[in-house]
């Protein structure tokens, strides 16, 4: 009985952890919370409905995510990103992310995954072919470039190196589909997409032929896309909206 119920109190603390965390990353991704804010725990309680303890878990949680800095004489304050961060982080995942597929290179793919690639291909083949594309239309397309990722990470088979890409993923706007909402808005929005599949492709080409090293430039390359394509959103403000995150995002000249 007594081990039952301990088991229940457990459950529930991991419940409202888990509901703290989502609805504090909400706040701060959605600007609601301020860049540079100070995180006032009371007050944060009251808003979610939920005890100190499992506040403070979700706090501890979204300073490893980045979300959140901890300050030297306690507490946490919402995180700032200059560019350069963003920059940075983006050639990190792009770092580990050519490895992955350095590894899955050099290590092979079965004939069932080399399939389930061929059929990714395809699904994006199909959607950008369709031309014009409409939001629900780049919204698929974010799931299949996150799924074309994932693909790549499992393919690669170590669970050190998707722990590692994992922690330099946790930033929205790190993320392989990081800036693909925001392109949805941009004139040159289906070249991009064009641009990026085409990548995807000779990346399996490289993997299937078991080049290594070639397999994981084009990943580094491919990364790098996303790098221009931040430029091109920071140049557009209807753009720098869609951003996940933006509201963190301390753009050149601005305060």
């Amino acid at each position: 009985m007594a081990a039952g119920q301990a088991d229940a109190t457990r459950g529930k603390a991991t419940s409202q952890t888990v509901k703290a965390l989502l609805a504090l990353r909400d706040l701060i991704l959605s600007g609601e919370l301020k860049r540079g804010e100070r995180i006032a725990e009371l007050s944060v309680v009251d808003r979610l409905g939920v005890s100190r303890t499992p506040l403070r878990m979700a706090l501890v949680r979204l300073e490893e995510e980045g979300l959140l800095e901890a300050l030297p004489t306690g507490g946490f304050i919402v995180k700032a990103f200059t560019e350069r961060d963003i920059f940075d982080a983006i050639e990190t995942r792009g770092t580990l992310e050519g490895l992955a597929a350095r590894f899955a290179a050099e290590r092979g793919v079965t004939t069932i995954g080399l399939s389930a690639f061929h059929r990714c291909l395809a699904d994006l083949d199909e959607l950008i072919g369709r031309g014009k594309l409409s939001e629900d239309d780049f919204s698929d397309y974010v799931d299949l470039n996150e799924q074309f990722h994932e693909m790549i990470l499992a393919a690669a088979d170590s669970p050190v190196l998707a722990h590692q890409l994992e922690r330099a993923s946790a930033l929205p706007f790190a993320s392989p589909s990081g800036f693909v909402m925001a392109q949805a808005v941009l004139p040159e929005a289906l070249k991009i997409l064009t641009i990026a599949q085409d990548q995807h492709r000779c990346v399996v080409e490289a993997i299937e032929a078991r080049e290594g090293g070639r397999a994981e430039a084009l990943m580094r390359e491919h990364a790098r896309l996303a790098k221009r394509n931040l430029i091109l959103a920071l140049r557009d403000r209807a753009s720098f909206q869609l951003v996940p995150g933006a509201a963190l995002i301390r753009q050149h000249g601005a305060g």
